[in-house]
C-alpha cells in the first residue's frame, strides 16, 4: 500500500504495524496465549491461578482485536483484499463468540488463535502458500488414488469377503482396510499374513497395491508440495530483488538529478 496517499495518522499506524518489533511482539503474544490456553486444561493450575490465567487470556484477545482494528484503520477496504487478513479476522472473530450454554464447544476453538503464527511468521507463510499452490496438482493425484482405492476395494471384496468379512465384507470396509495397509499400520502381521493363510497367493494383490499407493502416489504428493514451496520461495526472492533494484534506480536517479542541478 502506498503510504503517500494516506493521511498522516494512517501512515503512522501502517509504519508501526510494519515494524519488525511489532510483528515480533504479536508473535510473542500468540505463543504466550497458546501456553495460557494449555494451562486452562490443567485443573490443579486453574485451582491455584484460574482468575489470573483468564484475565491474561482476555488481555491477549484484546491485543489481537486492537491489532486488527489498527489494520482496518490503516488499510480500510484494502484490509479485506488480503487472504491473510481475512484468516486473522476469522480466527479472532471465533474467539469473540460467547462460549457459554449451547455454544460452550466454541471455547475449544480458541486454541485456533495459535494458527495466527502462520500469518505472522514469513517462513510458515511460505509453507502454507506452497501447499495452496500445490492443491490443483494434488487434486489430480487424489483422483488417481481414489480410482486405485476403488479398484482395490472391489477386487479385495470379491476375493476375500467370504473368509474375512470383518476386513473385506463390503466396499467401505475394504476401502478402510486398504487405507490401513497403505499407511503400513500393522499391515503384515495384522492383515496380510492372516489372509495369506487362507489365500496363499494374496501377496500378489497386496504387494503391488502397497508399492503403487504408498511409495509412488504418496511420494508424488510430497514432490508436488516441495516443488510448489520452491516456486513460492523463488517468486518471493524475485520480488525482493526487483524491489531492491527499483530502490537502487530511484537513488541513482535522485543522485543524477542532484548532480544536474548542481552543474546548472
Amino acid at each position: 500500500m502506498n503510504t503517500e496517499t494516506m493521511s498522516p495518522a494512517r501512515a503512522r499506524v501502517t509504519a508501526l504495524l510494519n515494524r519488525p518489533s511489532t510483528r515480533n511482539f504479536i508473535l510473542g503474544v500468540i505463543l504466550f496465549n497458546a501456553i495460557l490456553l494449555g494451562f486452562e486444561t490443567v485443573k490443579p493450575v486453574m485451582d491455584v491461578a484460574g482468575p489470573l490465567i483468564l484475565a491474561l487470556d482476555t488481555l491477549c484477545l484484546g491485543i489481537f482485536v486492537a491489532e486488527l482494528g489498527a489494520k482496518l484503520f490503516a488499510q480500510r477496504l484494502n484490509f479485506f483484499k488480503s487472504g491473510w487478513n481475512l484468516f486473522d479476522f476469522i480466527i479472532v472473530g471465533v474467539s469473540l463468540i460467547p462460549g457459554s450454554g449451547s455454544l460452550s464447544v466454541l471455547r475449544a476453538l480458541r486454541i485456533l488463535r495459535l494458527l495466527r503464527v502462520l500469518s505472522v511468521a514469513p517462513s510458515l507463510r511460505r509453507v502454507v502458500e506452497g501447499l495452496v499452490t500445490a492443491l490443483p496438482g494434488m487434486a489430480s493425484v487424489f483422483l488417481l488414488m481414489a480410482l486405485l482405492f476403488y479398484i482395490g476395494a472391489v477386487m479385495s471384496t470379491k476375493l476375500f469377503a467370504d473368509s474375512f468379512p470383518q476386513w473385506f465384507g463390503s466396499l467401505p470396509q475394504s476401502g478402510y482396510t486398504l487405507f490401513q495397509i497403505m499407511t503400513l499400520e500393522s499391515w503384515s502381521m495384522g492383515i496380510v499374513r492372516p489372509v495369506m493363510e487362507v489365500y496363499p497367493y494374496a501377496w500378489a494383490f497386496f504387494l503391488p497395491f502397497i508399492l503403487v499407493t504408498t511409495f509412488a502416489v504418496v511420494n508424488l504428493l510430497v514432490g508436488l508440495i516441495v516443488n510448489s514451496m520452491q516456486d513460492a520461495h523463488s517468486e518471493e526472492a524475485t520480488e525482493a530483488t526487483d524491489a531492491y533494484r527499483d530502490k537502487v534506480m530511484e537513488r541513482l536517479e535522485t543522485i543524477e538529478k542532484m548532480l544536474k542541478d548542481k552543474d546548472s
